[in-house]
């Protein structure tokens, strides 16, 4: 049997030196800058002290997890990485210390993939060496983000240069980017709907390209921005990949994208579980601990279920993204997309149980729970709301059935 759930040593000792430098070196900073309140009290020391993060980082081997080595990373693979973000968000920012973030970390796939030579020194160097930040522009306010088929940001050509116009909306990162990874309609009448959309390389800041505001979201301002287009000129050059292909590429791009969302939720969960657990025995409540309450162990039962559901679909789905680059018939897409859906609903549930199990104080910001729960609900809709997701869900159901008379390849293809 092929199925083995255990880790090499070495990529065991590479999973504890990272759980310690999360929990020894990153989470302890966190803590202080926070403390000291100091990215409003002293930006230049609360730089200071996360790019010195970043550099300790580096200097341990513990940086760019999801690239090459031949561009400065570890050369690990999508299970491999599970693991690695498994622990580094187990930290709000340990994932930006070791360079793997989104929407950086998406982009470098994307520029490692689709990028020509030049463009790959320009703008994807840079990136691997943490010296610069980028954006994904592709979600428009007047037509539905699941849908990049309706994107109205127009692009024509003149001479050497392509014009482009538009309306984009919650870019994250854009606020900061140094350059925008932006999507854009090139064809007025294709063949095929997926084949209307080109990917261009936007310099910022550069004329024609307007942040509106950073919209401001239940958990705050951080830098999902709206921006306006209005005749913005951007050489043939900075095409990326061939015309029409801007629909290929976003999928190419999201698919391992949504799943590094769930290894990164799964520390989360996981987080909020420990927490749950921690409190049940060390709250006295009506003549015991809450751990000897029937009603909490249901709670910590149910989490810990869905939780090691979360696991296997995550490592499940990696592998099979991982098989895909040595055999290309292989599909991983609705195994992500499965993945990407219980994921985002299960750390949903396991912080409200959390939170429900350390009453008041699970509501009050005296614990990391409450702003947990602000962010674990953008996981619901962010690349690909629920229904979207069931949907398509259901649609390959219903089409493997149709094609073979079993939905065996619908669930996994798996050997029972």
């Amino acid at each position: 049997m092929a199925i083995d759930f255990t880790l090499t040593p070495e990529l065991e000792a590479i999973r504890g030196r990272i759980r310690a430098f999360i929990s020894d070196v990153v989470i302890p900073t966190e803590t202080r800058v926070e403390s000291e309140n100091l990215a409003e009290t002293d930006r230049k020391a609360y730089g200071a002290a996360l790019v010195g993060l970043r550099k300790q980082a580096r200097r341990e081997g513990l940086w760019l997890p999801h690239m090459p080595q031949e561009w400065g990373g570890m050369g690990l693979g999508h299970v491999e990485l599970a693991m690695v973000q498994a622990e580094a968000a187990r930290s709000r920012i340990g994932p930006w210390v070791m360079n793997c973030q989104a929407p950086d970390e998406g982009n470098m796939h994307t520029l490692l993939h689709w990028a020509t030579p030049e463009q790959a020194e320009l703008y994807l160097r840079p990136l691997c060496e943490g010296t610069v930040w980028s954006c994904f522009a592709m979600t428009e306010p007047e037509v539905a983000g699941s849908d990049p088929t309706l994107i109205q940001t127009s692009a024509y050509p003149d001479g050497e240069e392509w014009v482009i116009n538009g309306h984009k909306w919650f870019i994250s990162n854009a606020h900061r980017a140094d350059f925008a990874i932006l999507i854009a309609r090139t064809e007025d009448d294709p063949d095929l709907p997926q084949a209307a959309n080109t990917a261009f390389i936007i310099d910022l800041p550069t004329d024609g390209w307007i942040e509106v505001r950073q919209i401001e979201t239940m958990h705050g301002g951080t830098g999902h921005s709206e921006i306006l287009i209005e005749d913005l000129r951007v050489h043939q050059s900075k095409m990326l990949g061939g015309r029409g292909q801007g629909h290929l590429l976003g999928q190419y791009r999201l698919g391992p994208a949504r799943l590094a969302h769930c290894m990164r939720w799964i520390a989360q969960a996981e987080l909020a579980l420990e927490m749950m657990v921690d409190r049940s025995l060390d709250r006295f409540s009506h003549g015991s601990l809450l751990a000897e309450k029937q009603g909490i162990q249901w709670l910590i039962a149910d989490s810990a279920m869905e939780l090691y559901q979360c696991k296997l679909m995550v490592l499940h789905a990696a592998s099979k993204i991982d098989a895909a680059r040595l055999d290309e018939t292989v599909d991983f897409k609705s195994e992500v997309s499965m993945a990407k859906h219980f994921v985002a609903n299960s750390l949903n549930r396991i912080i409200d149980r959390s939170i429900q199990v350390h009453g008041a104080l699970g509501y009050s910001t005296d614990t990391p729970l409450a702003h947990m729960y602000q962010h674990a609900r953008w996981a619901r809709f962010a690349d690909g709301a629920d229904e979207v997701h069931q949907m398509r869900i259901a649609q390959r159901t219903i089409a493997a059935y149709k094609n073979t008379g079993s939905i065996r390849a619908a669930t996994g293809d798996l050997p029972i």
